[in-house]
C-alpha cells in the first residue's frame, strides 16, 4: 500500500486539536485508505481499539444510520469514557442533517472527530451554519504522478514509459494495480464514472437527463483546456438537435464541479491583477476517465499534460487562474500566499517558432515573479531565456 504522506501528515498535524477534520475528494480517490493508515497511525502510538470508533455509511451494514439521531446515539454509546476517542465517519453526506450529529458529537470531551464525503455541498447549508470555525477541509486527488511511479507495477519502469500509462489511463490508486490495458482498466473506469454520475452529481441535484449531463460532460472532454462559458455549451448543445438554457447548463455545471469530476478555474487579468468573470476553463479529475468520454483521445498530449499540471498545482496547495495578457494567454498562474509563479505547458519546444510562440506571452510580463516553461523535452531544459526557466516536466512532477 502506497502511504500517501501529504495527506497524512496534516491528519497528524491536526491531531486532537479542537477541529472536525473534513476530507474530501471525488469518489475512489482514497479517502477511506487514507483513515485506515492513519488508525494504523494512530494504534503505532498506543491508541486501543476502545478508542476508535468507525462508521462507512456507504456500508448497506450501517443503513440504519442514515437518521442522524440513530449515528449521533450509535457513535455516542462507544465513546472511552477516560480516553480520547477517534471517530471516523465516511461518506458522510448520504446522511441527512448529518451536521447535527457531527455538531452534537464535537462539542463532547476528548472527541476527535474525522469525517469525508464525495461532494461539494456537504460544506453548504446547515454545516457552515452550525460549524462555521469549527473543522478544516483536506482535498484528497488520485494519486499524484510521483506516487504512481511508487507502485508495484510502476516501479521497475521508466519514467516516461510510466507517463505514457498515467496520461492515458490516469491515476486513481487502484487503477495502479491493474495490468496496464483498455480491457482491464477501461470497464474499471466505466464504473466509477457511472457511480459518479448517477450517485453523486444526478441523484443529489436532482437531475433527471442524464444523456444531457453526459453530453455536457463530453463537450467539456472535447474541448478540455479550451476557454468555454455556459452560452458557449448552450449552443453546442442547441445546434445539435436538444434544448437547453444557459440557466440549466449552469445549473448542470454546478452539480458536476460539486462531484469533483470536473474543477474549473478562472481567467486573471495579469496587467491589471484582477479576476475576471467571463469564460474560463474546465480540467477533469483524472485523465482516464476524460479518455473514456472521448475514446482514441489519450493521443491528445498537449491537452493531457496541462489537465496533469493543472492538478498537480492544485495538489501543492495552489489558487490556480489562467492568465490574460492582453490578446495573449499564460496557461497558469499559480498564487501561493503572497508569491505566485507563471506556467506556459508545451508538448515540445524543439521547433524554433513553437519555442517563440510559448515563450512570448511569458516575455510580455513586466513583473519580477517566477515564470516557467514546461516540456516534455529531454533536451533545452535547464535554459534560462531571460528569467524564464525551461523545465523538463516530468522532473517536475518528480522532483519538486
Amino acid at each position: 500500500m502506497i502511504v500517501r504522506d501529504e495527506y497524512l501528515d496534516r491528519l497528524k498535524m491536526y491531531r486532537e486539536k479542537q477541529l472536525i477534520k473534513v476530507v474530501t475528494g471525488v469518489r475512489r480517490c482514497g479517502k477511506t485508505t487514507l483513515f485506515n493508515l492513519y488508525k494504523e497511525y494512530l494504534k503505532s502510538t498506543g491508541v486501543t481499539d476502545d478508542q476508535i470508533v468507525s462508521v462507512n455509511l456507504e456500508n448497506f451494514e450501517y443503513e440504519n444510520l442514515l437518521d442522524y439521531k440513530a449515528l449521533y446515539h450509535y457513535v455516542k454509546e462507544r465513546l472511552h469514557k477516560e480516553k480520547y476517542t477517534y471517530v471516523f465517519i465516511d461518506e458522510v453526506q448520504y446522511c441527512k442533517h448529518y451536521e447535527k450529529a457531527v455538531n452534537s458529537l464535537f462539542i463532547k470531551p476528548r472527541v476527535d472527530l474525522y469525517i469525508n464525503g464525495s461532494t461539494e455541498n456537504m460544506l453548504l447549508g446547515e454545516f457552515t451554519t452550525l460549524l462555521s470555525g469549527r473543522y478544516v477541509t483536506i482535498h484528497m486527488l488520485p494519486f499524484s504522478f510521483r506516487e504512481y511511479c511508487r507502485s508495484p507495477l510502476s516501479e521497475h519502469n521508466t519514467p516516461t514509459e510510466n507517463f505514457h500509462n498515467f496520461l492515458r489511463y490516469g491515476s486513481f490508486p487502484y487503477v495502479s494495480t491493474l495490468a496496464r490495458s483498455n480491457a482491464v482498466i477501461t470497464p474499471y473506469l466505466e464504473g466509477i464514472y457511472h457511480t459518479i454520475l448517477l450517485n453523486d452529481v444526478a441523484s443529489r441535484a436532482n437531475i433527471t437527463d442524464i444523456p444531457l449531463l453526459e453530453c455536457i460532460l463530453k463537450y467539456l472532454a472535447k474541448y478540455n483546456g479550451n476557454l468555454v462559458s455556459t452560452k458557449s455549451i448552450s449552443d453546442y448543445i442547441n445546434s445539435s438537435g436538444r434544448r437547453i438554457s444557459v440557466n440549466t447548463v449552469d445549473l448542470y455545471l454546478k452539480a458536476l464541479t460539486d462531484s469533483f469530476i470536473i474543477y474549473k478555474t478562472g481567467r486573471f487579468d495579469i496587467k491589471g491583477k484582477k479576476h475576471l468573470k467571463t469564460f474560463g476553463k474546465y480540467y477533469f479529475v483524472d485523465t482516464g476517465i476524460r479518455n473514456i468520454l472521448l475514446p482514441g483521445s489519450s493521443s491528445d498530449i498537449g491537452l493531457l499534460i496541462e489537465n496533469v499540471v493543472y492538478l498537480e498545482l492544485l495538489r501543492r496547495g495552489m489558487k490556480v487562474n489562467i492568465g490574460k495578457l492582453a490578446d495573449r494567454e499564460v496557461d497558469f498562474v499559480a498564487f501561493d500566499r503572497n508569491e505566485l509563479t507563471y506556467y506556459q505547458v508545451s508538448e515540445s519546444v524543439l521547433d524554433q517558432s513553437t519555442l517563440q510562440r510559448e515563450l512570448e506571452p511569458l516575455q510580455k510580463i513586466s513583473d519580477n515573479y517566477s515564470k516557467v516553461l514546461l516540456t516534455l523535452d529531454e533536451i533545452g531544459t535547464d535554459e534560462n531565456f531571460d528569467g524564464i526557466r525551461h523545465v523538463n516536466l516530468l522532473d517536475w512532477l518528480l522532483n519538486n
